[in-house]
């Protein structure tokens, strides 16, 4: 079950906020711990159940740690952490990378299920520990809290990551029921947002991508850069209409969830475009890996170990296979250089339009590497696009590039071009009533198409559901 589904859209979410209003504050984390693991089981079937152990785990593990640290005991909590969070790597591994290192030394086709959202829940998992034993959030005590926490389903399968801190408070002390009506008219804008983003401008765009990125031989330029265009507006409407969706629908419930994107295609450099990307999961690295391991304060060789290792993890994170791997490594070399020739420190006006279209190729060169087979087709798409030849589109890749798509790519791409601090989801998320008339306006006029597109069948899979 997708968000957009007609399943999901007329029926489970429907039911839920129903349910939602009529129960009283104190069950709300209880109906939403329980829905959330039913709507989980709808799609990973068995593996629900290893997603029940990593929660009861997890919470066994902060009752622990929290245990130890009160009773003075810093040595045995500081343990119990290490072992908790090698515990949540390690099923992390298995579960995800396992097929992958085994196809390294031939071992093929060990036939491991990856679970939907296991890179997410894990780290959610890992937050939890974290948090509780550096006193930076009481542990739960009733285990519905926690699996309202582990298992919110807006956010379960492809975030926004919500580092436990976070959220800790707004899960003890749900709204009360006078303020609920007023939350699923706030939240509906963003929700609405979400739906359109995914379904008017990324799903168009997906068969665009995928028949480049699947035409036998070496790309002509124009095949080249149509299918790279085309991936890299299709991946920022599709994740960033799942988040609009996941924090519209957070609102509904009463949490509010932080925001995971800003206008990360108006960046000025690489170090600022990943302020801007998916700056939940930039937060969750900084303040479990990069901090710990030393940040930025030793000497500039330690700085540089340390950001790469970093985006080699966020690459390796995204998925098992050299691409992601490579992918990684391309950023943390950018974002290398940018600070050691200073490009990170210079003030955003300096030559403001020239840094943001250089930042946007370099995007757009990664985004290759991404999405690419093998490394060896990301070569051949980098070669087409840097020195041109051929512009004739293959029929299979013409046919796919119907009214509805150059519909989709042009906006997607007019959008670089609005001013760096103008972020839609923001206007919508003051709710109904605050928000602009205009964004209003869209969100009414937008949802219907978006709703018979999705009647329609014409929608797919969000990419990050296999992350």
């Amino acid at each position: 079950m997708v968000f957009t589904s007609i399943e999901f859209l007329w029926f489970f979410l429907p039911a839920v906020l129903a349910l939602y209003l009529l129960l009283p504050p104190a069950a709300r984390n209880g109906l939403l711990a329980a829905v959330s693991v039913f709507f989980y089981a709808s799609g990973a079937h068995a593996l629900v159940f290893m997603f029940l152990a990593s929660i009861a785990a997890n919470y066994a593990a902060g009752l622990v740690i929290a245990r130890y640290k009160d009773g003075g005991r810093a040595a045995a909590a500081l343990w119990a952490t290490r072992v908790a969070v090698a515990a949540n790597i390690a099923c992390l591994f298995f579960w995800k990378y396992v097929d992958f290192a085994g196809d390294q030394v031939g071992l093929h086709d060990l036939g491991i299920t990856l679970p939907l959202g296991i890179s997410f829940f894990t780290f959610h998992g890992i937050s939890y520990v974290v948090d509780v034993h550096r006193g930076a959030a009481r542990p739960m005590r009733h285990l519905a809290d926690y699996g309202q926490y582990m298992a919110f389903f807006p956010q379960l399968i492809a975030g926004p990551i919500i580092r436990y801190h976070e959220i800790d408070d707004q899960i003890r002390n749900p709204p009360p029921r006078s303020q609920r009506l007023g939350d699923i008219a706030d939240g509906f804008p963003r929700f609405a947002l979400g739906l359109t983003k995914k379904v008017v401008i990324a799903d168009p765009l997906g068969p665009v991508a995928s028949v480049a990125f699947s035409l036998p031989g070496n790309p002509n330029s124009a095949t080249a850069w149509i299918g790279a265009l085309a991936y890299t507006v299709q991946i920022y409407f599709d994740f960033s209409g799942y988040t609009d969706m996941a924090i519209g629908m957070a609102r509904m419930f009463g949490l509010r969830f932080p925001e995971n994107f800003n206008r990360p295609y108006s960046s000025v450099s690489l170090t600022d475009f990943w302020r801007r990307w998916h700056m939940t999961l930039s937060r969750w690295f900084r303040d479990y890996v990069y901090i710990p391991l030393g940040g930025s304060r030793g000497s500039t060789g330690d700085t540089v170990r340390n950001l790469w290792f970093v985006f080699l993890l966020t690459g390796i994170w995204h998925g098992a296979a050299w691409t992601f791997v490579l992918w990684g490594l391309y950023h943390g070399t950018l974002i290398v250089f940018e600070r050691i020739s200073g490009i990170a420190a210079l003030p955003d006006d300096r030559l403001q339009p020239l840094r943001r279209l250089v930042t946007l190729l370099l995007v757009i060169g990664g985004w290759v590497m991404f999405r690419a087979d093998d490394p060896g087709q990301a070569f051949d798409f980098w070669k087409a696009m840097v020195t041109p030849h051929g512009y004739a589109l293959d029929p299979f890749l013409e046919a796919t590039i119907t009214p509805q798509a150059w519909f989709a790519l042009g906006v997607g791409l007019t959008t670089v071009l609005l001013p760096r601090d103008f972020v839609l989801g923001k206007l919508m998320d003051r709710g109904w009533s605050g928000a602009p008339l205009a964004a209003r306006a869209l969100a009414v006029a937008a949802l219907p198409y978006a709703a018979l597109l999705v009647a329609a069948g014409s929608f797919s899979p969000f990419l990050y559901f296999r992350f």
